[in-house]
């Protein structure tokens, strides 16, 4: 069985609306979701002795979400990733976008899909929220209808994507949360073994645009194909973190992504979807500014994401999977966070 309760979570500024906050309980899981940028903004996963922590990396109030933070569980867009110098060349016209992220364009722009508010609609085991990017939103062409429905079901929350545009234009959502099996406010997440299904991965430039090569992990520090432990691989390798595009296979149907297990706690997470790519990033950025849930601070390399995705920059890579969305399509996109013990 699961339950869904609705309630305030906070008001936008100058009268803009109520953000909602909907609460989500099965026998295994607890999940919080935002209508502000259909954030996960708690999940509540039990360790093997039964006792239920925090798992995502997030804020109490809404002005937490509101101040400048990266992503926080948000869902990222209309375009997730980076866009090489912003621009793109669409059936022959050019499109420029809010650089963000010198000199790039990263996760949508200036206000990408995790800077609105979303409407939502209770399902009985679930959300589903819904928006209308008007054409020309971020630079972007075309108007684009979007509906992100969260379910639970026992240990599995499962994340669909829909989106249907009135022009072609590119479309790579995705959902930014940041993990830390130890519990949300825990250090760091060397103590993280981390497998990831991919033979091939994207090596990257300085400004972590893909080069445009698919390399092969073997006999490198991308091979995750057996379980790492991620402090003792950062340090054998010498290398900061990742945050690269890991290439999955290219099926529509559900396949094995990820695996995560946090030994202390016996805590397991497994990600399967229908993409064909994830951006496994181990939170290189952070600095421990920000104040998080319980008073905690976000010190680098203390949450993980894996971000299922099309591959990064596609719309600049013809050899890459098509990123296009044309008008009688529907994007339609599904990630499954399988919790567990072991």
């Amino acid at each position: 069985m699961v339950s869904v309760t609705r309630a305030a979570f906070g008001e936008l500024p100058s009268g803009l609306g109520t953000v909602e906050r909907f609460r989500l309980r099965s026998e295994q899981l607890r999940v919080d979701l935002l209508s502000w940028g259909c954030a996960v903004a708690a999940l509540e996963a039990p360790d093997r002795r039964g006792s239920a922590a925090d798992v995502v990396l997030g804020f109490a109030g809404l002005e937490g979400y509101l101040q400048k933070q990266p992503y926080f569980g948000a869902v990222v867009g209309r375009v997730a990733n980076r866009i090489a110098k912003g621009t793109f060349t669409l059936d022959g016209k050019e499109y420029r976008l809010a650089i963000n992220r010198e000199p790039n364009s990263l996760h949508g722009g200036l206000r990408g899909f995790d800077k609105v508010l979303w409407t939502p609609q209770v399902l009985p085991n679930g959300v589903q929220f819904s928006r209308v990017s008007p054409d020309g939103e971020e630079g972007y062409p075309g108007e684009l209808k979007v509906w992100v429905t969260y379910t639970l079901d026992g240990g599995e929350l499962v994340i669909n994507y829909r989106a249907q545009a009135s022009q072609a234009t590119p479309v790579n959502l995705t959902n930014h949360s940041y993990f830390n099996l130890a519990g949300q406010g825990s250090p760091n997440i060397y103590d993280h073994e981390v497998t990831i299904q991919a033979d091939e991965f994207l090596p990257v430039d300085e400004t972590l645009i893909p080069t445009g090569v698919i390399a092969p992990v073997q006999g490198t520090a991308f091979d995750l194909r057996k379980p790492v432990e991620l402090g003792k691989h950062l340090q054998e390798f010498g290398i900061d973190g990742f945050d690269h595009n890991f290439c999955l296979q290219r099926s529509k149907d559900r396949h094995f992504c990820a695996r995560v297990h946090h030994a202390g706690s016996g805590r397991v997470l497994e990600v399967y979807t229908t993409q064909p790519g994830v951006q496994f990033y181990t939170g290189n950025f952070l600095d421990g500014t920000l104040k998080g849930k319980d008073g905690a601070v976000y010190p680098k390399h203390s949450g993980f994401c894996l971000e299922t995705q099309n591959w990064p920059n596609a719309v600049n890579e013809p050899h890459f999977p098509s990123v296009l969305l044309r008008p009688g399509e529907e994007y339609n996109h599904t990630t499954w966070l399988v919790f567990s013990v072991a």
